[in-house]
């Protein structure tokens, strides 16, 4: 009996040995493992109106005397990937054909969404885009002279043509499209973005004159068959910050 008492008191001490053993292990380990430090710092980017200028159109006209444009552009953030964006201005285009030659003039908006699709690093602000857009222009066109075709060469027969120059303008002329874009915008200096874009563009109707046919109209460009064109604008703009978030 009094054995078993001595055995159940080493029992009982070599429980707590192992216990405190344990716990005096497990308070090295704690010391040893760094802690996680919560990172509490929280980068906030500028929220405001952003307004530029279409380099391509001046630098277009400096090449072509038969051209004349300018565009304004202008977007603002409304979420931390989504822009409300529009771009407007006005064009002048002198068309020529074999047979025909005609200046369309006027104005133009463009009005739509751009989505960032680019993960910024810390207080990065650039952008890799895709962006819709609805253009509607207002414009007149002149026929400024044609040439008629009356030969019949099939046949060999052939007719001295005369190029005529009726001088006759239509007025209240328009245009309706939709566009898809895609394009990237880079922040080179504090609040200054350089930005490239293509566009492709599908014209929905097109108002033509009596006896003409719209061959160029403002914002869209080209009007061909298939009733499709493309873009290409290069602009430089300036951040009007208003909020960070």
């Amino acid at each position: 009996m009094i054995k078993a008492q001595h055995m159940f008191k080493y029992f009982i001490s070599f429980c707590f040995l192992f216990l405190g053993a344990e716990s005096f292990c497990q308070e090295i380990q704690q010391e040893k493992v760094p802690q996680k430090i919560k990172d509490t710092i929280v980068y906030k980017t500028n929220y405001g109106l952003r307004l530029g200028i279409d380099l391509s159109r001046p630098i277009k006209a400096s090449f072509s005397s038969s051209y004349s444009g300018l565009e304004i552009t202008g977007d603002y953030r409304i979420r931390k990937n989504i822009y409300i964006a529009t771009e407007f201005g006005f064009e002048k285009e002198t068309s020529i054909e074999d047979y025909s030659n005609s200046t369309s003039k006027g104005n133009f908006i463009r009005v739509g969404l751009n989505y960032n699709a680019y993960k910024n690093w810390l207080d990065m602000n650039n952008e890799v885009f895709i962006g819709f857009r609805y253009g509607f222009s207002l414009f007149e066109q002149a026929l400024n002279n044609y040439t008629p075709n009356v030969s019949d060469a099939e046949n060999g027969n052939y007719f001295p043509a005369t190029i005529k120059t009726p001088s006759k303008a239509a007025a209240n002329l328009n245009a309706h499209w939709s566009e898809l874009m895609i394009g990237i915008k880079a922040e080179t200096l504090k609040n200054v973005f350089i930005g490239i874009s293509v566009s492709y563009k599908i014209l929905i109707s097109a108002k033509n004159p009596e006896d003409f046919q719209v061959l160029f109209a403002p914002g869209f460009n080209r009007i061909f068959e298939s009733e499709t064109g493309f873009g290409l604008n290069y602009t430089i703009s300036y951040l009007i910050p208003f909020s960070k978030k």
